[in-house]
């Protein structure tokens, strides 16, 4: 897809791997103070998961709608996908729940509400919820465009609220559960016994 808009940036797009360029977490430490908008979109698979699948598509088009107008506002957009491999970067990136959407290091869903995704669960063997998105009295597993496109607003004009300190997380055990799993799925279910690994 091209976006012809030369303010956003894709660090990511299918099978490639982005690295962080100096943010800790969800803290912002990246973020500089000003007209700078950083939209994160964190996931765990965007080869399987209809979730993270779906949810790419919608930001994708609210963001190409949004930054032509954001850019005459005098606004700079980053759009950041972070593919969540591991623990270690789950912890890294304070990953509550796939998929998540962050503005400006703050995560637009104010809870998080989840349910059973048997896309994920196929890649880890085990039961693993991922995130729905609750948006005017109905539940979805693909974030709707307007409520995208709301919360970005939303985040773009907010007064930053403290979300905590980068010590304060716990990696989920649902998230915990997933990557152990996926981990022996990819090594043959292997238990350590003999002729194994």
């Amino acid at each position: 897809m091209s976006w012809g808009l030369s303010k956003i940036m894709l660090y990511e797009k299918k099978g490639a791997r982005w690295m962080d360029k100096g943010s800790c977490c969800a803290c912002g430490g990246s973020i500089k103070p000003g007209k700078n908008v950083l939209i994160e979109y964190l996931y765990l698979d965007l080869n399987s998961c209809d979730r993270c699948i779906g949810t790419e598509e919608e930001l994708d088009k609210v963001v190409s709608i949004l930054n032509p107008a954001l850019e005459l506002a005098g606004y700079i957009l980053e759009y950041r996908k972070i593919e969540i491999l591991n623990k270690e970067l789950a912890e890294k990136h304070q990953f509550l729940s796939s998929p998540t959407i962050r503005v400006n290091g703050e995560d637009i869903c104010q809870s998080v509400a989840e349910n059973n995704c048997g896309c994920c669960g196929e890649i880890s063997g085990t039961d693993v919820d991922c995130r729905i998105f609750e948006y005017n009295g109905g539940t979805y597993e693909v974030a709707p465009k307007e409520m995208l496109a709301e919360a970005i607003l939303k985040g773009v004009f907010a007064i930053t609220r403290d979300s905590g300190t980068c010590s304060d997380y716990r990696l989920p055990g649902n998230l915990k559960a997933f990557f152990e799993g996926k981990i022996l799925k990819d090594h043959g279910n292997c238990s350590g016994g003999s002729g194994c690994c």
